[in-house]
């Protein structure tokens, strides 16, 4: 249960996500810096480790978000998703990236989607496991949303996508502003189906947003449902080449 918009700039981009779990789960670390491989990182982390979503110093974000709507779900001996971001986030293309996949364990672990975005050479590429299959999808570097829903799959992205069809036609759009109003809606009511998502047993625990420009990469992230979150921390990586 997640929503990921990215929206390319003149020169670099603007990447947010909603991420959608049960009020159960354990609540996020916010973002920490970190080495991996070569390469510096900002992620924030689940308490136990892993995460959904990590941007590198070279302007790469990674983010997963679950594939409900493929029927291989299972149900025992099952390798955690939020080991997918990690092992990748060091990677510096999209073909690297692809062998880190392939290297996983794929077969334990339950379907995703996995978007990259590259700006140096201007890819958003997007993987999906499941079926039994690892599927690259290349997108061109334009505005674009993904969504996902435990609650039912295929009527959120429905809805989600008459809300961002909506969206792309006011005279804001494109505009981090428009970014954010986008990420708090509850268009087109407040429930399951809304970007910014509430059920009696889950909703948006978190909203991460990245920007990558020039010489500079940020992510900022809001603890809690965006339509009500405040405080906010921010992490920089600098020198980075964009």
């Amino acid at each position: 249960m997640c929503t990921v918009t990215f929206l390319p700039r003149r020169a670099g981009y603007w990447l947010a996500m909603n991420r959608d779990e049960r009020l159960t789960r354990p609540v996020a670390l916010p973002p920490q810096q970190a080495e991996a491989g070569d390469r510096t990182v900002l992620c924030p982390a689940e308490p136990g480790g892993g995460t959904w979503i990590a941007l590198n110093d070279q302007g790469i974000c990674l983010s997963l978000i679950n594939w409900y709507s493929a029927p291989q779900y299972l149900a025992r001996d099952v390798v955690s998703r939020g080991r997918v971001v990690p092992s990748a986030c060091a990677a510096d293309t999209r073909h690297h990236v692809e062998s880190v996949l392939r290297k996983l364990p794929l077969s334990r672990m339950n379907p995703f989607r996995l978007i990259g975005v590259f700006p140096t050479s201007s890819e958003v590429v997007e993987w999906r496991w499941g079926r039994g299959e690892l599927h690259r999808l290349c997108h061109g570097w334009q505005v674009r949303q993904w969504t996902s829903s435990g609650f039912d799959d295929l009527a959120a992205q429905r809805v989600r996508r008459e809300r961002w069809r909506e969206a792309l036609g006011q005279r804001s759009a494109g505009t981090s502003a428009w970014l954010r109003r986008l990420h708090r809606s509850h268009a087109p009511q407040r429930g399951p189906f809304s970007v910014c998502m509430h059920r009696a047993d889950a909703a948006t625990v978190s909203f991460t947003e990245i920007c990558v420009a020039p010489q500079c990469a940020a992510m900022r992230y809001w603890p809690g449902s965006p339509c009500c979150a405040r405080r906010s921390s921010s992490r920089e990586l600098s020198n980075v080449n964009v």
